[in-house]
């Protein structure tokens, strides 16, 4: 297999081993969770394996969900968090996760243009238009999606001319002449649009490895038109094999209508595994991760979601089509939204079926439960469809079922050609292709 056929690997360093019971395990290292250490050592094992990257989210907002019987500390400011990686690691990506909805676009410009240089090259940035948190940042309410995504679009282009605005080239360090620094390439961009009115010059200059590549997280309609003008990779929700194949279609769709590459963009849909010796095991694994999750609890997701209320109905009831609430109504994600329309729509499912998916019990996240063998097969199934051109690993359970990942399903990538054995380049772009 050739190389462009390689898988682009990314690990969640959210804890996602620790969901529903799994931080109750005895061998679960929950203690371990408040300190950086843990996570710098996460990161030295990603790199070992040599993955393209590490990726964090981050909320703004603190959810009743995160508190309870949650195992977290919340949620950590994720550019801190991977300055602090960068010093203890010299070749994985560092994605970063900042919102354009409550942050003014030149102190983000600044931020990610610092890790970039902290990590000589390895920045990346998930952009997200946030789908919650407007309390924490004044008394307006929270704007509509169309309203944040033509503000991310505004935000992105003001970040990209700032970082533009002090060009590497501009670092001339010339002993002999006295001139340190050209200052006719350093320029203001004198920014005036809709929501923002930014004079520029950033305060740093951009790093000799090139523009810092960009992410997006939504598959919405609005979320979807976003990324394909502007996104190198999208970690895209795609909780089935159906939603993947009409996902990677409608990017190459969209991309082309922008002018650029329909290939341009990566689809990196995060995969939470279960993985374990035996199929019964890690079936028991993916069942504790869930226990926490009443019916009460999952009907309320479900209504969250989509705004669709089954408690009265019976478990065997079909959800049909006609059941379905108005598309345009106030949801906590659309992206979510959309893909349990969808899937409705087209199976018709019992209420049974409805409260197990992936959108209500999780992040709509590819779901994959079995030994290795198993999600192997996962994997490859959909890259040989083409429409996944990696993935986010998301590892479930225990940390057994990660432990499995790097020791054995990693090895196995490799031995098929569908992974790397050694790092060709230093940077994230590098990595990525670009």
């Amino acid at each position: 297999m050739t190389a462009n056929r390689q898988l682009c690997i990314g690990l969640s360093l959210s804890a996602t081993w620790m969901k529903g019971d799994g931080w109750r395990r005895p061998d679960s290292d929950i203690e371990k969770m408040g300190s950086i250490d843990y996570y710098i050592d996460l990161a030295k094992l990603a790199e070992k394996a040599k993955l393209d990257f590490l990726f964090k989210a981050d909320y703004l907002y603190l959810s009743p969900q995160l508190l309870g019987d949650s195992a977290n500390f919340g949620s950590p400011d994720p550019t801190m968090f991977f300055a602090a990686i960068a010093r203890e690691t010299q070749r994985i990506g560092l994605v970063t996760t900042v919102s354009t909805t409550f942050n003014p676009p030149y102190v983000v410009a600044r931020q990610l243009q610092s890790l970039h240089w902290l990590s000589n090259g390895r920045a990346g940035w998930n952009i997200v238009t946030s789908i919650e948190g407007a309390d924490n940042f004044g008394d307006s309410p929270m704007p509509s999606p169309q309203e944040r995504y033509a503000k991310a679009m505004e935000f992105t282009d003001v970040v990209r001319k700032l970082w533009d605005s002090f060009p590497n080239e501009a670092i001339v360090i010339d002993r002999e002449s006295g001139i340190f620094s050209d200052k006719d390439k350093v320029s203001s961009i004198h920014h005036s649009g809709d929501f923002f009115s930014v004079q520029g010059p950033l305060t740093l200059p951009a790093h000799r490895s090139g523009s810092i590549p960009l992410f997006q997280a939504g598959a919405s309609d609005t979320g979807r038109n976003f990324a394909s003008s502007i996104a190198d990779a999208i970690f895209a929700a795609m909780p089935d094999l159906e939603s993947g194949v009409e996902l990677r279609n409608d990017l190459r769709s969209r991309a082309q209508e922008h002018g650029r590459n329909p290939n341009a963009i990566k689809v990196l849909p995060g995969l939470y595994f279960f993985l374990a010796e035996t199929r019964e095991e890690a079936h028991e694994l993916h069942k504790s991760a869930h226990a926490h999750l009443s019916m009460e609890r999952r009907h309320a997701s479900l209504m969250s979601v989509l705004g669709l209320d089954l408690s009265s109905f019976a478990l065997d009831d079909c959800v049909t089509t006609d059941m379905l609430p108005d598309p345009n109504q106030s949801v906590r994600s659309r992206t979510h939204a959309e893909l349990l329309r969808r899937y409705i729509t087209n199976h018709e499912p019992t209420v049974e079926e409805v409260l197990i998916r992936p959108e209500v019990v999780g992040s709509a996240h590819w779901v994959s439960v079995g030994t290795v063998e198993d999600v192997l097969n996962d994997i490859i199934e959909r890259h040989e469809a083409g429409v996944i051109d990696g993935f986010i690993a998301l590892p479930g359970g225990s940390e057994e079922s990660m432990k499995l990942f790097f020791e054995k399903l990693l090895p196995q990538l490799v031995e098929r050609g569908l992974f790397r054995t050694e790092y060709e380049g230093s940077t994230l772009r590098a990595h990525l292709g670009i």
